[in-house]
């Protein structure tokens, strides 16, 4: 392993929650994932470091990879399957191939959040036309969170479906920050937000 190398995120989800199992359906080039998959997220540095690990836990296990991005800076894969055990053991080949240990991912934070209350027809419609997910109905009220590294606006999101009954609107889990977007009423969108916080702050890692 190089000097240079850096696991920014190490991302386990035990079980896909239907919104955004069908919203990662939705934009994944690779596998399709189901609800009630578990799943994995690692997002290195450099990003070629990603043909090798996803190659070696895909021939190892029976998991299935539904994303494998390089970009500039950072590379990501996700990989899924039915089983938990077997999504666990996918990461337990990756931290072999990659020759670290779990703790040497970096810790998650929040990079900006905000929740809008009543919103506007015309800023409904305005928002609609980007997303992939549910549509954002006026005068509900919406949730924006950003999170670094990106991977970890998974954990976020799918923690917030099980805490609260909010409509999955927008994830963006690729490059430097992670967007999501959410829509409800606001006592659901405080559940969700509280539930997304919690998830990030629990995760440990290098500062």
């Amino acid at each position: 392993m190089t000097d240079d190398f850096q696991l920014r995120a190490y991302c386990y989800l035990d079980r896909m929650q239907p919104q955004y199992a069908a919203f990662v359906g939705s934009i994944t080039q690779g596998d399709l994932p189901i609800e009630g998959m578990a799943s994995l997220y690692v997002e290195m540095a450099p990003g070629n470091w990603v043909f090798r690990v996803v190659d070696a836990a895909v021939k190892s296990t029976s998991a299935r990879p539904g994303a494998q991005i390089v970009e500039r800076q950072y590379g990501m894969f996700e990989l899924h399957s039915m089983s938990q055990e077997d999504v666990i053991q996918a990461g337990e080949v990756v931290l072999r191939e990659l020759g670290v240990d779990i703790s040497a991912r970096k810790k998650p934070s929040i990079a900006s959040m905000q929740i809008i209350t009543n919103v506007s027809p015309y800023q409904s419609q305005l928002l609609n036309r980007f997303n992939r997910g549910m549509m954002l109905v006026p005068g509900q009220s919406m949730l924006v969170l950003e999170c670094e590294p990106a991977a970890y606006i998974n954990l976020a999101a799918n923690e917030a479906e099980k805490a609260a009954n909010v409509n999955l609107m927008h994830i963006t889990g690729v490059g430097v920050f992670g967007r999501l977007w959410m829509a409800g009423t606001e006592a659901d969108i405080l559940a969700a937000r509280d539930a997304a916080v919690t998830a990030i702050e629990s995760v440990d890692g290098q500062a």
